[in-house]
């Protein structure tokens, strides 16, 4: 069966994939969450960046498996998972890229305003832990998983202030938009009608972009995603797999 590897979010882990690892072992897929460098027990890279980040995947992906692998990427997680596909596409033979976009939102100002808001706090003396009791709040959508929020601000709370900001950083260097013409394996994007970080529209306008891709939009799901709705995300991806048999 085909390899599965889960890829998370800025204020994730590997921890984000709990509901999901079990349910797709079960199906008989080989599943495995990475904690990105720097995130739990990995090692981090020097420099932090995207080039980088993407061969520490390679490296995962060249231990796990013999032949290509599916990749599940979240926010953060969907942007490795197109550089990895973009740099290395004998690697993959499906992509599914959910609540995310194809370019970190335009550059410049954004980006500026983006960094503020998530590094000011670090930079006024604010724990992890007191960022994540601010930020991730916001993230769930109108139906949520009633634990999926205190288990997300647990795995941002234990996150090292130091990756998190290199990974912020890296995050506003990200631009693929040119490559989602050249994807050519079967893509699955996954969006929240509630997410507002990576609002369906973007993920629609991205999914016109990227050839025979499908685009599922669950009702009520905010940014968090697999963490939010994790019964529908799982449906989505199980059906995806079974379509195009993964």
């Amino acid at each position: 069966m085909t390899h599965l590897v889960f890829l998370h979010g800025v204020g994730g882990g590997h921890h984000a994939w709990d509901a999901q690892l079990p349910y797709f072992a079960a199906l008989g897929y080989p599943s495995h969450s990475w904690d990105q460098p720097g995130y739990g027990h990995s090692p981090a890279v020097e420099p932090y960046t995207l080039e980088q980040v993407a061969l520490a995947l390679k490296r995962l992906i060249d231990s796990l498996a013999k032949e290509p692998v599916v990749l599940v990427g979240h926010s953060m997680g969907g942007f490795v998972a197109q550089e990895a596909y973009a740099r290395f596409p004998e690697l993959v033979k499906g992509l599914v890229l959910s609540f995310t976009s194809a370019a970190f939102g335009g550059g410049g100002e954004f980006a500026d305003k983006f960094i503020s808001a998530r590094l000011g706090p670090l930079d006024a003396g604010k724990t992890m832990a007191e960022l994540a009791a601010a930020v991730m709040p916001a993230m769930r959508g109108s139906k949520s998983d009633p634990k999926g929020l205190a288990h997300a601000q647990r795995m941002m709370s234990a996150i090292s202030s130091d990756t998190y900001r290199k990974a912020v950083q890296m995050l506003t260097t990200f631009d693929r938009r040119a490559s989602l013409s050249a994807i050519s394996v079967p893509t699955l994007l996954v969006a929240g009608s509630d997410d507002k970080t990576a609002p369906p529209a973007v993920m629609q306008r991205m999914a016109e972009k990227i050839p025979g891709s499908e685009l599922v939009v669950l009702e009520g799901c905010g940014h968090l995603g697999p963490i939010d709705q994790p019964e529908a995300f799982n449906a989505a991806l199980a059906g995806f797999l079974k379509r195009h048999e993964l």
